[in-house]
C-alpha cells in the first residue's frame, strides 16, 4: 500500500461521503473513487459500504482506518525526526519538551535549571499542551521528550524513568463546607451534588469523571472551581501554584500518581540522554538515594 492510497482512504473514511473527502484532498471525486477501488481490490476485502444515500465503514475497513493512521502518524513523525536531528547537526537548537500546562509545579523549573547546568546542555523549548495531548505530540514527532503523569497519561510504546510517585487531593473552593476536613474519599468527592466532577477530552477510567463541565486545561478547570461550577482530583504538586480562592483536602484513597519523563525509543539523541540523566538524579536525591551510575539511563 502506498501512503497516498492511505490518506485518501483516512479522508473516506472520517467524512463517510467521497464529495467532502474529495474537496478536503484537493482533488475531484472519480479519481478518489477509483483509488479506493483499487485499494480493496488489492486486499481483496471490502472496506466501505456503499448505498446511493451513505457511506459506512465495514469490520475491515474499521481496522484500517486504525492501522493507516497510526502509519501515517509514523510516517509523518519521522520526517519531523529527520528534520529536527539536521537542524541538531548543523547546531541549531536543541530539544522539544512537551507537558500539560499547569502541571508539574516546582520540578519543571529544577530540571531545566540543573540540565542548563550541563557542560553540553542545548535550548530547552517546553510546549504546554491541552489535557491528553502530550501523547500524540511525542509519538508524531513535534516533541523529543514528555512529563506524562500515570495513570491519566500512558507511556505505552515509549522508553520512560519514574521521576516521583505523590498522593491525591480535592480542588475546592475557599469557603466549601469540605474545605476545612482533614480527609476526604473519591466517593464523597463524587457525590457532591453543588460541584460536580468535570468531563476530561479523552477518559480511559483512570480516574473519576463526572457530569459536569468538560475542561481543556488546567487554568479552565481553575477558573470553573473557583465559580463553584466543578471540583477535581490532582496530584497534590498543583498546590504549589494554586489559586488564593482555590483550596486542597488529602483523599486518601485515590490512586497513586507518578510523574515520568517519556521519549521515543528510537531516539539517539545525546542531549536527550543527558537531559534523561539530569531528570533521574534529581527525582534520585528527592528520594535520598544515590544516582545511577552513568550510562545506566537506558536512550
Amino acid at each position: 500500500m502506498e501512503t497516498r492510497e492511505l490518506r485518501y482512504f483516512v479522508a473516506v473514511a472520517e467524512e463517510l461521503h467521497f464529495g467532502r473527502a474529495a474537496t478536503r484532498l484537493g482533488m475531484a471525486q472519480p479519481p478518489l473513487s477509483r483509488a479506493i477501488r483499487q485499494l480493496e481490490r488489492r486486499l481483496g476485502v471490502t472496506l466501505l459500504d456503499r448505498t446511493s444515500r451513505a457511506v459506512s465503514l465495514t469490520a475491515a475497513g474499521s481496522v484500517l482506518l486504525r492501522e493507516a493512521r497510526a502509519a501515517l502518524d509514523a510516517v509523518d513523525a519521522a520526517g519531523r525526526r529527520t528534520r529536527r536531528a539536521a537542524l541538531a547537526a548543523s547546531g541549531e537548537p536543541g530539544l522539544v519538551l512537551v507537558m500539560k500546562a499547569g502541571t508539574s509545579g516546582e520540578l519543571l523549573p529544577r530540571l531545566l535549571d540543573a540540565y542548563a547546568a550541563e557542560p553540553d546542555a542545548v535550548t530547552v523549548e517546553v510546549l504546554l499542551c491541552g489535557i491528553g495531548e502530550q501523547e500524540r505530540l511525542l509519538r508524531d514527532g513535534r516533541a523529543d521528550v514528555a512529563l506524562l503523569h500515570r495513570p491519566f497519561d500512558s507511556a505505552s510504546g515509549f522508553d520512560s524513568e519514574e521521576l516521583r510517585t505523590e498522593q491525591q487531593v480535592a480542588v475546592l473552593p475557599v469557603g466549601h463546607p469540605l474545605a476545612g476536613r482533614a480527609e476526604l474519599r473519591v466517593a464523597e468527592v463524587a457525590a457532591l451534588a453543588d460541584l460536580p466532577l468535570p468531563r476530561w477530552p479523552r477518559h480511559d477510567g483512570s480516574y473519576p469523571e463526572g457530569p459536569g463541565p468538560q475542561v481543556r486545561d488546567h487554568a479552565q478547570l481553575y477558573q470553573l472551581i473557583a465559580l463553584g461550577r466543578a471540583v477535581a482530583v490532582l496530584p497534590e504538586s498543583c498546590r504549589v501554584h494554586l489559586r488564593d480562592d482555590l483550596t486542597t483536602v488529602p483523599v486518601t484513597d485515590a490512586p497513586a500518581v507518578t510523574t515520568v519523563i517519556a521519549w521515543p525509543p528510537q531516539s539517539r539523541s545525546r542531549a536527550l540522554a543527558a537531559l534523561v540523566r539530569t531528570a533521574t538524579r534529581l527525582s534520585y536525591g528527592d528520594a535520598g538515594h544515590p544516582a545511577p551510575e552513568p550510562g545506566l539511563v537506558p536512550v
